[in-house]
């Protein structure tokens, strides 16, 4: 009986392993997904500084070039660490939900330039938040020991 109990703890802790993986990839592809999406919305707000609406009254308003180079720089970092993601950096965990936190600030404040597009990447920054929070709660309750 003792061997079907340790093959058991076995079995699972590898299927956890494996979730965590899956998890940890997810989040990487979708971090460079993202990284990609907000350098390309940065490069826009720099080059062409016409294509976002401007909006009056707007509390936190910033000109459309310093949100050009908030995303482009954001977007280049996020890429970075979505990349570590993928090669298995423990570094890239935290500095990406830190990361994703950021950008879904960052994106709630240009809501008024470019409302659908904010809302898709803070959606994406609240599933990669997910993905990588997961990763604590596995290794966290004993299930990777």
């Amino acid at each position: 009986m003792s061997a079907t109990y340790d093959g058991g703890i076995a079995e699972s802790s590898q299927r956890d392993r494996a979730v965590v993986a899956g998890f940890t990839f997810f989040a990487g592809i979708l971090m460079l997904m993202s990284g990609l999406w907000s350098f390309v919305t940065g490069l826009t707000g720099l080059i062409e500084h016409h294509f976002y609406a401007i909006t009056r009254n707007y509390a936190f308003k910033i000109d459309i070039t310093a949100w050009g180079w908030i995303h482009l720089i954001l977007g280049i970092v996020v890429a970075i660490t979505g990349i570590g993601l993928l090669l298995g950096q423990t570094w890239a965990r935290v500095v990406g939900i830190i990361l994703a936190v950021l950008s879904a600030v960052a994106n709630f404040l240009f809501l008024p330039y470019y409302p659908f597009w904010s809302i898709l990447v803070i959606t994406l920054d609240v599933i990669i938040i997910w993905a990588l929070a997961v990763y604590g709660r596995v290794v966290g309750s004993g299930a990777m020991d």
